[in-house]
């Protein structure tokens, strides 16, 4: 039997003439291309709801979500507003460049669809979105008063806010804030309100693992529906930070002291952290107490850094070894304030002997004739163990009286949106707390560990004359600002992380 292959018919295009073969049709391959079009269902143009409080955009119906402009997360909301694009392929889709502030948004997008039997079209085409503006019903319920679900209320007993300040921008760095209706500034700390309570309670849970706090909880019936058993809560959540700051003088009750190895009751706060890190300057030995030791037998500072005194250093030997940035030393000092009166001298053993040559300035507490009131450093005079070896003078820090007051930097800090929460004498507090924020930013200038938990940002600045060879800092919007050189600006960026 003789088999032969068969040959399909070749027919000529209808529209065309050219020859094809006929089992695909009676289009060419080029006329189908001219002929259809696979994009006619999709729109060219379609519109995208932005929300500028929190930037977030719509994706209907009710979902909201964060996504930086020409990134995937946009791309992919920009093809689910697309209505007929779910019954063509997308093989490829990417932005095309706009004006930023023109409000429009163009993405060119390239599809493929079967149009006749083996016959593949494929075909690119652009779609312009139209940014809108509206808010989120978060942020409106920011604007809108008792809508909140749960309140964190941070509080510290304390007279000053250096602790308010770091942990200001741990939340600022880590972003824990973001979920917050709203944020007052009391008298003793701060309030933080959220629209669920499982938001508040991951604040809480981040509050816990940056600083020794106690957590209070609590909760307040606002209605109830007796017919379908349906309440309206609102919870409240108190964390109290111990009431000790970074380079407060401590006096350790005497039976804590020796749990933590024994360690002299009079010390120093050099850190706060999880826990309270204390350093005995006499003899570099260090202990931690965290938060539950702290609550269990609480204690308070015998002074802060408001009542530091300057010293002058008379002679320096370094006698002792060394304990990573410490090292221990032996020093003669003299009170600034008496030198021409009297020649009174005190002998310090100190844990700055890296940093202090004869005739350099530096910060301590004054011990000896100071009127403390405090139960735990009377406790440690009576002792016999610790009754004639409490010291006159504790030296803190170095100390640079020529350093220019409110100078300024070309590096700055991110703050957080805070309401008045009380009625305060305005005047007072805005001088009190502009220089406990210039101290804090000398502190983060100074200590690198405190600088590392922290986000710095390059402050705005701009040439003036570049025959001066000055720059001035224009954050402020002061045309006549004092300017300063070139040379000391780098001198403020040394060692500094700086973020644009």
């Amino acid at each position: 039997m003789d088999v032969r292959p068969t040959t399909a018919a070749t027919v000529l295009c209808h529209n065309c003439g050219a020859p094809i073969d006929g089992s695909l049709g009676t289009l060419c391959g080029e006329c189908v291309r001219l002929t259809h079009d696979i994009s006619q269902g999709v729109p060219r143009e379609a519109g995208l709801v932005f929300c500028r409080d929190c930037d977030r955009w719509l994706l209907p119906p009710a979902t909201w979500m964060v996504a930086v402009p020409e990134s995937r997360e946009l791309l992919s909301i920009c093809l689910k507003r697309l209505r007929g694009l779910s019954k063509v392929r997308v093989i490829d889709a990417g932005f095309i460049w706009t004006e930023p502030n023109s409000r429009r948004i163009r993405v060119k997008i390239t599809v493929q669809d079967e149009v006749q039997t083996g016959v593949l079209l494929q075909q690119s085409f652009e779609v312009m979105y139209v940014v809108s503006t509206q808010q989120c019903p978060d942020c409106k319920k920011s604007y809108t008063h008792n809508t909140w679900k749960a309140s964190v209320q941070v509080r510290q007993k304390v007279n000053h806010k250096r602790t308010f300040l770091s942990l200001e921008q741990l939340i600022l760095k880590h972003g824990a804030h973001q979920d917050t209706l709203n944020i007052k500034e009391m008298h003793e700390g701060l309030d933080f309100y959220f629209a669920e309570v499982n938001k508040a309670i991951k604040f809480v849970d981040f509050l816990t693992s940056v600083a020794p706090v106690r957590i209070r909880k609590s909760q307040q019936l606002i209605s109830q529906d007796v017919h379908t058993s349906t309440k309206s809560v609102k919870f409240s959540f108190a964390a109290e930070l111990v009431p000790i700051c970074r380079e407060d003088l401590v006096a350790l009750p005497i039976k804590l002291a020796r749990q933590l190895g024994n360690i002299y009751p009079i010390t120093l706060c050099h850190k706060i952290g999880t826990s309270i890190y204390l350093v005995d300057p006499s003899t570099l030995q260090t202990a931690d107490v965290s938060s539950a030791i702290y609550w269990r037998a609480p204690f308070a500072a015998l002074a802060d850094t408001r009542q530091l005194v300057e010293f002058i250093v008379m002679d320096i030997d370094r006698t002792g070894p060394t304990k990573g940035k410490w090292a221990l030393a032996e020093a003669t000092v003299a009170r600034a304030a008496d030198l021409g009166v009297n020649n009174t001298t005190y002998f310090v053993r100190t844990h700055l002997g890296h940093l202090l040559q004869p005739g350099d300035s530096a910060l301590g507490y004054m011990i000896t004739g100071t009127n403390f009131n405090n139960a735990e450093l009377d406790a440690v005079e009576e002792s016999h163990a610790y009754g004639s070896t409490i010291p006159d003078v504790m030296l803190v820090k170095k100390h640079y009286p020529n350093r220019r007051k409110n100078r300024r930097r070309n590096w700055k800090l991110k703050r957080m949106n805070k309401e008045e929460g009380e009625l305060l004498p305005k005047q007072n507090i805005q001088d009190r707390s502009q220089e406990e924020y210039e101290q804090f930013l000398r502190d983060v200038e100074d200590d690198d560990e405190l600088r590392a938990n922290m986000a710095l940002y390059r402050a705005q600045q701009k040439k003036a004359d570049p025959d001066a060879m000055s720059i001035a800092e224009t954050e402020d919007g002061d045309d006549d600002a004092p300017k300063i050189s070139v040379d000391e600006l780098l001198e403020d960026m040394d060692e500094l992380e700086i973020r644009d």
